[in-house]
């Protein structure tokens, strides 16, 4: 077994599409579960979403679901759904993100999925839950960040932006696969099945804590979200940005000497949000191109950091150094036991689903 593959005897189907889902079951993968992803015979839309070549996968679809084996079935037949049924048998976990109701219309109801395997792990990854007034609604990211309130405290004073990548979704990714960590955990102790019922738009909203418990509804006008000068993004000459971070007073002060500007110093706390002395710090940064601040700020302990495209991260020192990107996208975000992670970034297409109701050898 490798270091990593903590998760090697256990078995994932993934009934879901799009990023939720795909994303939860892909970090399981990481980790060295046996996931089987079933898609509906015209295949996952993002197989083809955001790429120009119609004849391959996208690289967006293969790193969504690196590390897995991939078949197509159609739950409306009675052969695939018993193959379904092999699979869900064998099975650790189930995740889908069907509007509810939907799994049920196949066949495969809360109480049919305890017949079948008594142990199963069922968890519903859904827009706003399995119950409620907008249990049925339909969404997108940019809608649940809109009923979260995600939105509306983020972008500058004029207008709220659209948060991308899609903040909701990883958010739901992130909690679905922590749920199913945890009650892999609890089953260890209390065996019996365990049914998660994971929304989308909650788990958004559970990083709302911030605007909430402050009150502050308003944008930019926090310290956190653009009202302050020493928390903020300024442009420079050659139309590339800095961001700086210097909540603390020492980088503040360390900032200040380093730009010759001791007059700013004690303004760092003054009523936000900041116009005037934002006004200043930008007026200033502008002046001069981004490698004259990079120069200048790099090596000053102050919470300095430029901001990357995504074609200058593989040049990044810290991100070589720690194996972060290779040309399949992002690896795994983090070191176990003090070594990258291995990824495993090949997608296995299954033509034959009835080869899927047996635990490869890792």
């Amino acid at each position: 077994m490798k270091a990593h593959h903590f998760l090697e005897n256990v078995r994932v189907i993934d009934l879901s599409q799009y990023i939720p889902g795909p994303f939860a079951t892909r970090q399981l993968a990481d980790l060295g579960a046996d996931v089987i992803k079933v898609e509906p015979p015209t295949g996952d839309p993002m197989r083809f979403f955001m790429h120009a070549e119609a004849d391959e996968l996208s690289p967006i679809y293969r790193h969504l679901n690196r590390g897995k084996r991939v078949c197509k079935l159609d739950l409306k037949s009675a052969a695939d759904k018993q193959l379904l049924h092999e699979l869900i048998k064998d099975a650790d976990i189930l995740l889908e993100s069907f509007r509810p109701g939907v799994l049920a219309r196949l066949g495969f109801d809360r109480n049919e999925l305890d017949r079948i395997n008594p142990g199963l792990i069922h968890c519903a990854l859904s827009g706003y839950g399995q119950n409620g007034p907008d249990a049925l609604r339909a969404g997108h990211d940019i809608n649940y960040n809109a009923l979260s309130s995600q939105s509306i405290v983020s972008g500058d004073a004029q207008r709220p932006i659209i948060g991308y990548p899609p903040i909701a979704d990883h958010a739901a990714a992130m909690q679905a696969s922590v749920a199913m960590l945890a009650a892999l955990h609890a089953r260890g102790h209390n065996p019996g099945s365990i049914y998660l019922d994971i929304s989308i738009a909650e788990s958004i909203m559970s990083w709302q804590y911030l605007p909430i418990l402050t009150n502050a509804g308003a944008r930019a006008t926090s310290i956190l979200n653009g009202g302050a000068a020493c928390y903020n993004i300024y442009q420079c000459a050659d139309e590339q940005f800095i961001s700086l971070g210097a909540i603390e007073t020492g980088f503040w002060k360390n900032f200040c000497d380093t730009l010759q500007k001791p007059q700013w110093m004690s303004r760092q706390y003054e009523t936000m949000p900041q116009q005037a002395l934002i006004a200043e710090v930008a007026e200033h940064i502008i002046q001069r191109p981004l490698d004259y601040w990079h120069q200048l700020l790099d090596a000053v302990d102050c919470c300095y950091a430029p901001l990357l495209t995504p074609g200058q991260l593989s040049a990044n020192p810290q991100i070589q150094f720690r194996g972060s990107l290779s040309e399949s996208g992002p690896n795994y975000p983090g070191w176990i036991n003090h070594a990258v992670v291995e990824i495993d970034a090949s997608i296995i297409e299954i033509e034959a689903p009835q080869s899927l109701c047996w635990r490869p050898a890792r």
